[in-house]
């Protein structure tokens, strides 16, 4: 049993990821303590890519639990008492509920690709770039579908925003969270007051009978107060009804702002690429972009500074799928050689692949793809006549197939001379040691940096906004990070390889050729 005393001024983290649910205890000097987690995945139904809300309380309690009994088998004792808590989520989607919070429609997720006609309608309404995943696009698309249900909207949220009001009763989000809702106005850490108006005032609007600004939870910044635990939402979160009501509840963030927070990537010039089952880069801008893109999103930090973010719905799971196939073979064949050991050796294989992958082509499409315009996926490999197959070229492809479509938006910041002095990566491509990291500093071209905590996550990331909330030292959250959270992590940085840079440019220049093949696939397939 280890020598920490719980003290009751804990601060606990939980993050709703696409594949995992992860709970976070840190202590009052933000070091991880124990943790837990659930694993769940996304459904198509019908068309959309879901999840039950019965199963977000079955895995908030699940996550919870197998924390608490960590605690005790560490510490000798249960959590009885929290300083404060936060929820983090995947951004987007739509979760709309009646005046007695009856859900109204199946929560649609980021994944889904079904708003085109609305996105493209408001990007051109309010001359800002409203990508397809954001809950205002999902909106306007049920409206403009005929959807009985949109009369009756009483509150808007996101998932985050939603497990925040069940515990504390508030109908507020993150001001990072908000960006994936509705444009921010970073002047006013607020919704964009002219563009609600313009929204207001479409027809089809006016007909629900309702104000978007009535519907739409409060936007708050990170540290500020978003509520405290109740009787009831503690209930909710501790089966075993151990845990006392009354923690701080920190505003809720979504995953971009947590993944910021993790990699400590909240100041002008930094930025962070996450890479799990999507892929997003996030820069803090040093000032407005000069156009509107419709491959980039303009959302904000937990603090209400512009970020330009590219964000792909595919990354690793393709990848993972491949790496399934080696480990079923390696079962077949009699060894007992653990996955991430399969995983570490087909990574480290890829730094013995050409540059340029040798012909050797991947696509990791399961869903769609707005930056490169791509309505539906198909994974799909391919190689060229003469192609040099082997195991390094595939499974550097495979690598160099994650961050492919990134690349293709990142493009974009370069043109608009976007300056970046540090890019943190974080999530499971980079969880092999120096591979991930080496193939994305060349993909990028910047100096890439992975920190020791990087394995905790975006749980840990809003674990940290809630002890923040709770005890800012009267710090700036950059101030906070900077000195009382980061300073004493270690992280390593790996320069582009000028082979790599030029490498990964030879072959996006095949990737993006062969983006006619990827569409033929799933229009004819």
């Amino acid at each position: 049993m280890g020598t920490y005393k719980l003290t009751g001024r804990e601060s606990l983290g939980v993050e709703f990821g696409s594949t995992r649910i992860k709970a976070v205890l840190i202590d009052e000097e933000c070091n991880p303590i124990a943790s837990g987690g659930y694993n769940w995945e996304n459904q198509l139904v019908d068309g959309i890519w879901t999840y039950p809300l019965s199963q977000v309380w079955e895995g908030l309690q699940s996550a919870y639990s197998e924390l608490n009994e960590e605690v005790n088998a560490k510490y000798g004792e249960y959590i009885t008492t929290l300083s404060s808590i936060g929820f983090s989520a995947m951004m987007h989607g739509y979760l709309p509920f009646d005046k007695d919070g009856e859900q109204l429609a199946e929560f649609r997720t980021w994944r889904n690709t079904i708003t085109g006609d609305a996105a493209a309608k408001l990007t051109d309404l309010l001359k800002f770039n409203i990508p397809q995943r954001w809950s205002i696009a999902h909106l306007y698309q049920a409206i403009l579908n005929g959807e009985e249900h949109t009369k009756d909207i009483a509150f808007l949220t996101t998932l985050a925003g939603y497990v925040h009001y069940k515990l504390s009763g508030q109908k507020v989000l993150g001001v990072g969270e908000a960006s994936g809702m509705f444009p921010i106005d970073s002047a006013t850490g607020d919704y964009n007051s002219e563009m609600l108006d313009k929204f207001s005032n479409l027809d089809d609007v006016k007909s629900c009978g309702w104000n978007i600004r009535d519907i739409l939870p409060k936007v708050l910044s990170a540290g500020e107060n978003a509520g405290t635990l109740t009787a009831e939402g503690a209930a909710l979160l501790d089966t075993s009804s151990r845990l006392q009501p009354g923690a701080l509840m920190c505003p809720p963030e979504g995953d971009a702002g947590t993944g910021m927070v993790a990699t400590n990537s909240v100041t002008v010039r930094t930025g962070n690429v996450s890479a799990g089952t999507s892929i997003f880069a996030m820069v803090v801008l040093e000032k407005p972009l000069s156009d509107v893109y419709e491959e980039i999103d303009i959302v904000t930090t937990p603090t209400g500074k512009d970020v330009a973010m590219v964000h792909c719905n595919n990354c690793c799971t393709d990848l993972d799928y491949w790496v399934n196939i080696f480990a079923e073979f390696a079962k077949a064949s009699g060894s007992d050689m653990p996955k991430y050991k399969i995983y570490d050796l087909l990574y480290e294989s890829a730094l013995d692949g050409d540059a340029d992958c040798g012909g050797v082509l991947n696509f990791n499409y399961f869903s769609g793809e707005p930056v490169s315009h791509t309505d539906d996926g198909r994974p799909m490999f391919l190689r060229t006549q003469g192609s040099t197959f082997n195991l390094p070229n595939f499974f550097r492809a495979q690598i160099y197939s994650t961050m492919s479509t990134l690349k293709m938006g990142m493009k974009i910041l370069e043109k608009e001379d976007v300056k970046i002095d540090k890019l943190t990566g974080h999530g499971g491509l980079f969880k092999t040691p120096v591979v991930g990291q080496r193939l994305m500093a060349g993909a990028m071209n910047a100096p890439v940096s992975v920190m020791e905590t990087a394995g905790e996550g975006g749980a840990w990331g809003i674990a940290v906004l809630a002890r923040y909330a709770f005890d800012s030292k009267g710090e700036t959250l950059e101030a906070f990070l900077e000195n009382e959270v980061f300073s004493k992590y270690k992280s390593t940085t790996i320069e582009p390889e000028q082979s790599d840079v030029d490498g990964f440019n030879e072959y996006m220049k095949l990737y993006e050729k062969a983006l006619a093949v990827e569409r033929a696939a799933y229009e004819n397939i």
